[in-house]
């Protein structure tokens, strides 16, 4: 009888908490109607990371493999133009200043990508961070392109860009010492965004980073305002483009948007973290300015 008590109790002590756990536990998400891009990033997430923790490459073989992939990426798309070559020496000046105040012993470098139409960044391991043009002509504050740096650079210190060339690599079965093979993975792979917890990841992790290189965590708060519009305009209503975007451009939009989580879902993250870090009173936000050096003919 003892025996068929201590049974009895074990399983109605296994049935309860069976109960109580269906109970607690989150319900299953619905499934996405979101592309191939999305469900790239998520697998990822879900199925690679933790084996990617446990075999990460050495910062050295980031670094070889980011200036390679670089390379790549570069050549045809040089800065030319007086505009063009202010507006990357200011990019480089602001992520320059937030890299100093980053963990990972890393060379970052910051790129210029000439492209009106490329209303993205991203960046790769290593450390090398490119900004498309596009972009920054939609910001209207130094602080925006600091928190648009520090979302990036945090890609980079939290390794999800090395994770994602572990991955790719993975994928087709490409050795990592391999360069030459490497190099041949397509810039969309980088452009395309990641899960959404990493990409709130970088979120918080970027505004704390242009906090610490003395800017407004606001800064973040008006880049996600600007991207919320975009989302808005271009995507959901599909309304004219008041500046006449490209088609290409509303493509390049649609596919950033899916492969990143909502802007209200990021900006409601963000004013949280402004609130927990008591960052309420730091509105002040420095103006978007380029200088631009003009090049005098030498004379005779």
């Amino acid at each position: 009888m003892k025996k068929r008590a201590i049974a009895f109790f074990v399983i109605l002590l296994l049935g309860a908490g069976t109960l109580y756990y269906t109970q607690r536990r989150p319900s299953s998400p619905e499934v996405s109607a979101n592309p191939v891009v999305d469900l790239v990033a998520n697998t990822e997430h879900d199925l690679s990371r933790i084996p990617m923790r446990l075999t990460r490459i050495s910062d050295a073989e980031e670094i070889r493999i980011g200036d390679s992939l670089a390379s790549g990426y570069t050549r045809g798309r040089e800065v030319s133009s007086p505009e063009d070559l202010a507006m990357q020496r200011y990019v480089q000046a602001v992520g320059g200043r937030l890299a100093l105040k980053a963990h990972r012993p890393l060379p970052y470098r910051f790129h210029l990508i000439p492209d009106a139409k490329l209303i993205n960044a991203f960046s790769l391991p290593g450390g090398h961070v490119f900004v498309g043009r596009g972009i920054l002509d939609k910001m209207q504050t130094e602080d925006e392109l600091a928190g648009l740096l520090g979302h990036e650079i945090e890609h980079v210190e939290l390794y999800h860009c090395a994770e994602r060339v572990q991955v790719e690599a993975q994928l087709h079965k490409l050795p990592l010492g391999g360069l030459e093979l490497l190099a041949q993975i397509p810039v969309e792979v980088w452009q395309m965004g990641y899960s959404k917890d990493q990409e709130f990841e970088a979120d918080r992790a970027g505004t704390v980073l242009a906090v610490a290189g003395g800017y407004s965590p606001y800064g973040t708060v008006g880049l996600l305002k600007q991207l919320q519009r975009l989302h808005q305009e271009y995507v959901i209503h599909a309304s004219t483009p008041e500046e006449e975007l490209a088609e290409v451009t509303i493509q390049g939009l649609t596919g950033y948007f899916r492969s990143h989580p909502l802007p209200s879902e990021r900006l409601e993250a963000v004013n949280r973290l402004i609130q927990q870090e008591g960052w309420q009173d730091r509105k002040t936000q420095r103006p978007f300015h380029v200088e631009y050096v003009a090049s005098v003919p030498a004379g005779p």
